[in-house]
């Protein structure tokens, strides 16, 4: 008996096309081969045109208020506008990157990338969290050498170039939130991550301009550029974890692989479940690979597909390949 295997592809995510491949092993009791369909629940994906839009939007706002804090920096002398313009800087790179990780993952698959380009969310996502890393680490920098002799800041203009730098912050952070799946997709995660850390680097320079201008403690200017550098870095943190687990083929978050299978074990006539692996191919598309372990006397076209719902309606995993084993099938040791 060979084995009978049952594999689930993905869509490709492009407007008005969807590609699905089954493919099945045969095997001895003559059954008919036949494949199953299903459709992404709808939570599961952003609209990727919104996402492009909502990214379109903070890019042209963070541009625009870039300049203006840079050149404001240097007319204040202030370090926390010029640490924020250099934020935003890196922010603009942040998210054209991320707005062409959402153009490459929208080309479909071909035989040399069977899973097409969705892995470049990642890979940006993780970029992005690098840059963040080092953005802070010049804020930090800068701020300690200032720390032994602050030089005088024009708080007033400061506060004034800071105010229009967060409001500008905040409808960047508004259009990735009501335009993309900031929640679900890291690679909009990141994006946003990086306008919330402008918007952190706006109140901070706000606070010093009002502490510099109430009591003249020009000192307070380094201070609050290390505390916002430190807020950056947990963030970074946080996005650089998750893509780095992605990219190690680590198990989905959101998933308990020992529930999965107990679950699969849960089925009747399914006797061990191994070779079970869980992985993300890019944020909100998981998929999953394991072996069943069945009685003889089962009928394996049966079990097969109460897996495969199981797996959906359960784990809301549709990118399955399960292969079915009975007592004659034999494989030596996997390495993994």
């Amino acid at each position: 008996m060979e084995a009978v295997k049952h594999s689930h592809n993905h869509h490709d995510h492009q407007e008005h096309h969807d590609h699905d491949h089954q493919e099945h092993h045969g095997h001895g009791h003559g059954h008919s081969h036949h494949g199953h369909s299903y459709g992404h629940l709808g939570h599961h994906h952003a609209d990727p045109n919104g996402n492009k839009k909502g990214l379109t939007i903070a890019l042209v706002i963070t541009v625009g208020i870039m300049f203006l804090e840079f050149f404001g920096g240097l007319i204040t002398n202030s370090l926390a506008l010029l640490s924020d313009s250099g934020h935003m800087l890196n922010d603009a790179s942040s998210l054209a990157l991320s707005l062409v990780a959402v153009w490459f993952a929208a080309r479909p698959a071909s035989p040399d990338r069977t899973y097409g380009f969705y892995r470049f969310e990642i890979l940006a996502a993780l970029l992005n969290g690098v840059t963040l890393f080092i953005v802070a680490g010049f804020i930090i920098w800068e701020a300690v050498e200032r720390f032994t002799q602050p030089p005088a800041v024009a708080s007033g203009s400061m506060m004034l170039i800071a105010c229009v730098g967060l409001l500008a912050n905040i409808m960047s952070a508004w259009a990735l939130m009501r335009k993309g799946d900031v929640r679900n997709n890291i690679n909009l995660r990141s994006a946003y991550l990086h306008v919330i850390g402008d918007a952190l680097g706006s109140v901070g320079a706000i606070a010093a301009g009002l502490i510099m201008l109430i009591f003249g403690w020009y000192i307070a200017d380094p201070i609050i550029s290390v505390v916002v550098a430190l807020m950056i870095l947990k963030g970074a943190w946080g996005i650089i974890r998750s893509t780095i687990h992605i990219l190690m083929e680590g198990t989905p978050a959101t998933i308990n692989a020992a529930e999965v299978k107990k679950a699969l074990e849960s089925i009747d006539g399914v006797r061990d479940v191994h070779d079970l692996h869980i992985w993300t191919i890019t944020s909100g598309l998981d998929s999953l690979t394991c072996h069943l372990f069945i009685d003889d006397n089962q009928d394996n076209q049966h079990i097969l597909q109460q897996a495969i719902r199981l797996i959906e309606d359960k784990f809301n995993i549709q990118h399955t390949t399960i292969q079915i084993e009975s007592a004659a099938i034999q494989h030596g040791p996997l390495k993994v």
